[in-house]
């Protein structure tokens, strides 16, 4: 009986890996017959675990039940749990701290006491940082992210940096979390354009729309477009500046979001680059560590003109 229920766990542990399995594939891991493979997939189905037969192929796949059967993970697959489930309690997600915190004690009850001495060495070492960005509301990101995998229209209520509201229809493509804030990519229907939408200052209407046929993603892929949009043209204060250096050399410089690099030659490139202030602009410049040229606009000319004054005095 012992030996029939650890096969049973083994099993159950296999289907879980979301792929179709042979019986023969499954007789061969479990070293039983084709035939003990059936009847302990009787077994599970009798105990109420959905496992859907494969078409074609005399294979199995664990199906999607009504009732969330038990979990079977391996060391390394628990702690990852683990870590993110603590993780999520300070999240940019608003509304799941608690359900997190369940999940978490309901998962250290049962390890085995080699992971749970694991996960304290890592609750005593790791040192969490409380998030700065704004949070999201849990509902609103799946209602985004269903939207997308269905590829159906989205309307809701838009409020932008300045406080402007408007109503918004668009083909959402994907919901990026990009430099501590959610994000909505998507075709924006009366713009006939690719627009990113901040998820903390949109209100989903519902229904969802009709289905459209999905596009190609802008500019190859959304984190490409969302770091090149967010990185000049979003920002009230933008500049294009010359590096005296090509942009091979000074790629592995300019982090995601801070701007854009446009190659010239082998000893020139311009960076595109925004920001909320000229001052923020010339740290950015300056963290770069190499020689540039500033022509405009004029506030970050007189920005750069009275830090440089500002390093001459320092130094006397």
């Amino acid at each position: 009986m012992l030996e029939t229920s650890a096969r049973l766990l083994r099993l159950l542990s296999l289907l879980q890996t979301h792929r179709d399995w042979s019986g023969a594939a499954l007789a061969d891991r479990l070293g039983v017959s084709a035939r003990t493979v059936r009847r302990d997939v009787d077994r599970l189905r009798e105990l109420g675990y959905p496992v859907d037969a494969v078409q074609g192929t005399a294979g199995y796949r664990l199906g999607a039940g009504t009732t969330l059967p038990p979990l079977l993970l391996d060391d390394e697959e628990a702690v990852a749990v683990a870590v993110g489930l603590r993780t999520t309690t300070g999240g940019t997600v608003s509304g799941i701290e608690d359900a997190s915190l369940r999940a978490l004690t309901k998962l250290e009850q049962v390890m085995p006491s080699r992971l749970r001495h694991r996960l304290e060495g890592l609750k005593r070492s790791l040192v969490r940082v409380e998030p700065s960005g704004p949070r999201v509301d849990p509902d609103t990101l799946i209602a985004l992210s269903d939207a997308c995998n269905r590829h159906e229209r989205l309307r809701f209520d838009y409020t932008d940096h300045a406080g402007r509201e408007s109503l918004r229809e668009v083909e959402p493509q994907s919901v990026v979390n990009f430099s501590r804030h959610w994000y909505l990519v998507g075709w924006d229907i009366h713009r006939d354009d690719w627009r990113s939408f901040r998820v903390d200052r949109l209100r989903p209407r519902i229904p969802t729309g009709p289905r459209f046929p999905p596009r190609d993603a802008p500019d190859g892929d959304v984190v490409t477009y969302l770091s090149n949009r967010l990185s000049q043209t979003s920002w009230p204060y933008q500049a294009t500046v010359t590096l005296h250096r090509s942009a091979a050399d000074l790629a592995d410089r300019i982090w995601a979001g801070m701007g854009v690099l446009e190659a010239v030659d082998n000893s020139t490139c311009l960076l595109h680059i925004g920001a909320d202030s000229p001052w923020a602009l010339s740290w950015m410049l300056t963290s770069i560590d190499t020689d540039f040229t500033v022509t405009d606009p004029p506030e970050l000319v007189a920005e750069i003109d009275k830090l440089a004054r500002r390093c001459a005095a320092a130094i006397g």
